[in-house]
């Protein structure tokens, strides 16, 4: 078996500030929050602009837009941790949000799956399962999330952290909708695959309201 550990960074960029130093290489998902902003590895140069993820694992150099940036970074790395991974520079506010151990010992290998999940207000993801693990992080609204009996209320940028065989029932607020970020690492063989199993055979036929956007289902090594 092979001790990981996922890591998620909230990384808030004034105008136009832009890394001291480029992050090194690694696994890594980032999704473009708020703003815009330039991330350039190995040669290549992309602008991100608000709702866009993209996944990569050379080193990276970041720079914000004329209105600065928020980006969510995902991080997976084996234990032990190489470093604190806090991005560092002028203008440059980063902490760490969450971070969670993984086992990952599947000899046919991973993937890493980032997307977007939305909810309307009163929306309900019933109780389901994921064939693998990974951190989500609330972007618009409000979410309760019960695992087990155990109720958590998040709030706009706060993390959580699904162990995929753990049941999850989890609901947005009547006023409020439920939108957030989610990256999983899950089998090769679900590449362009559903993860989710419902748990109770009546919820498989329930209508659901949540949709999703993907923007990376990339083989990984690990």
């Amino acid at each position: 078996m092979t001790g990981h550990i996922m890591r998620l960074f909230t990384d808030r960029f004034d105008p136009g500030a832009e890394l001291e130093h480029p992050l090194p290489p690694g696994t890594r998902y980032m999704y473009l929050a708020e703003g815009m902003a330039t991330v350039r590895s190995e040669g290549a140069s992309a602008t991100m602009a608000a709702n866009s993820g993209w996944c990569h694992n050379g080193a990276v150099d970041i720079k914000a837009g004329a209105n600065g940036a928020v980006i969510l970074r995902w991080e997976l790395y084996r234990l032990p941790q190489p470093d604190h991974g806090i991005a560092m520079g002028d203008g440059i506010s980063s902490r760490l949000t969450l971070n969670a151990e993984m086992t990952l010992d599947d000899p046919d290998g991973y993937l890493l799956r980032g997307d977007k999940v939305e909810l309307p207000p009163g929306g309900i993801a019933y109780t389901h399962t994921h064939q693998g693990g990974g951190i989500r992080c609330l972007l618009v609204g409000e979410f309760n999330v019960d695992v087990e009996g155990d109720t958590k209320v998040i709030k706009p940028y706060e993390a959580w952290f699904e162990r995929g065989p753990d049941p999850v029932y989890a609901w947005a607020p009547d006023d409020k909708p439920g939108h957030f970020a989610r990256v999983m690492i899950l089998p090769r063989r679900l590449k362009g695959k559903s993860s989710i199993s419902y748990v109770k055979p009546e919820d498989k036929d329930i209508p659901k309201k949540q949709t999703y956007t993907f923007f990376a289902d990339e083989i990984i090594e690990i």
